[in-house]
């Protein structure tokens, strides 16, 4: 048993490395290809926009063919698509194939974390997602120091990624696995959530938007501006660890304190620290310390407005709740490359801070304003989970449920 979920572990942390590198890499790849505002932002939506579609639909899939076979299709994918990239380089082409690769990892996510939840004990569940998520944030930071070894023009990097998805699916091909009993869920109307939990849905709105933005476009900006390879790499390196680094403090003011007071000081937070950047010089010692701050303040965003929904909503509706609200934040990412070209094209590196400050200060307001006006709910049974960027929590509570009271990952901080 332990093997096999460690295997799982590793394996995942070995997909985030190549995942974090990737991120980065086509960040900095479609700035040099010189695309135009609009293509580069499409391609860089794509991603999003086939992992929302692959957070929809890979449970079915999974439940149809297995989790060893759902792995290797979905990984499968990844590298098919990440290998043919660099045999037909265009917009229109790299939109479909980045789509492709949005949907594998999806599905690599969906079924690692669903096949976790189905192995680990009640009693262990929240340490053994509390060690995933810390191998995601890992593996996601070591992912950024590659990109001061590779050269963007070159066809080496794909190759790179392609032999880290190989590795992981031949770890988790030759392992065995017993298929998770599926639970009926509840559905959950929109407009029933929206209702309940409209802070928590304007949060995740908000986190999509500027995540997205933040990852796929600073690196790019800062390449363009001249900055050295391995200051884009450092700074990067900075955001993600800073996203590590907040989730326990951040967790327990979320579970100690009235929620919509904690999201109204990320958004400020976040606000302040983005508008600060503008008169920053773009030099290593400068931009460390904002950006990781940045991340943080990112990283935190969506677990506290997945915590605040489910303080509205009751407990039978979680699995439910978790599924639209990564909805939401989906389509909210697909939008936040596109919006974030179009500022950039005509405002510089500006335009974008300035959209994302004023996001997150919009999300303040809201969540200010609405803590003078209601008070806090009652709180149920869920408490913050830590998450992290690009590999929520998908479906690891959809595809199997024991009782509702078995620990989350934020219970053993």
């Amino acid at each position: 048993m332990r093997a096999q979920i460690g295997t799982l572990i590793v394996a995942t942390s070995v997909i985030q490395l190549a995942n974090g590198f990737f991120g980065t890499f086509i960040s900095l790849r479609v700035a040099a290809e010189d695309f135009g505002a609009i293509l580069a932002g499409l391609v860089l939506s794509s991603y999003f926009a086939g992992f929302t579609l692959g957070a929809l639909r890979c449970a079915q899939i999974i439940e149809r063919i297995g989790h060893i076979r759902a792995y290797a299709a979905f990984a499968g994918l990844v590298v098919a698509a990440t290998a043919a990239m660099p045999l037909r380089v265009g917009p229109f082409y790299w939109l479909l194939l980045r789509a492709v690769i949005g949907f594998g990892c999806a599905g690599v996510f969906v079924t690692t974390e669903s096949w976790l939840n189905a192995k680990a004990q009640p009693s262990d569940r929240g340490r053994v997602f509390s060690i995933y998520m810390v191998g995601t944030f890992l593996a996601l930071a070591v992912g950024q120091l590659l990109i001061s070894k590779i050269e963007v023009k070159g066809a080496g990097s794909f190759n790179s990624i392609v032999a880290l998805f190989a590795v992981a699916l031949v770890m988790v091909s030759t392992t065995r696995a017993e298929p998770p009993r599926t639970v009926a869920s509840p559905k959950l109307p929109y407009s029933q959530l929206l209702r309940a939990a409209p802070l928590a849905v304007s949060g995740c709105v908000v986190n999509g938007l500027i995540n997205s933005a933040f990852y796929a476009l600073v690196p790019a900006w800062m390449q363009d501006q001249g900055i050295e390879r391995e200051t884009i790499a450092l700074a990067m390196l900075a955001a993600v660890l800073g996203g590590l680094a907040f989730q326990v403090p951040v967790g327990r003011l979320s579970d100690r304190y009235d929620r919509r007071i904690v999201l109204a000081l990320l958004g400020l937070g976040f606000a302040g620290t983005a508008v600060a950047l503008v008169f920053l010089r773009p030099t290593l010692p400068m931009v460390l310390l904002p950006a990781a701050l940045l991340g943080g303040f990112m990283s935190t965003l969506y677990p506290v407005c997945v915590a605040n929904a489910h303080d509205r909503m009751p407990a039978d509706r979680v699995v439910a709740v978790s599924g639209q609200l990564i909805l939401v934040s989906g389509l909210a990412s697909v939008i936040g490359p596109l919006i974030g070209t179009s500022l950039m094209a005509r405002f510089g590196i500006n335009g974008l801070l300035y959209f994302m400050a004023a996001s997150t200060l919009f999300l303040s307001l809201i969540a200010g304003g609405g803590s003078l006006i209601k008070a806090a709910p009652h709180r149920l049974r869920r408490t913050f989970e830590i998450l992290a960027p690009q590999a929520v929590l998908l479906a690891h509570d959809s595809l199997s449920s024991d009782d509702s009271s078995s620990p989350s990952p934020a219970e053993t901080s």
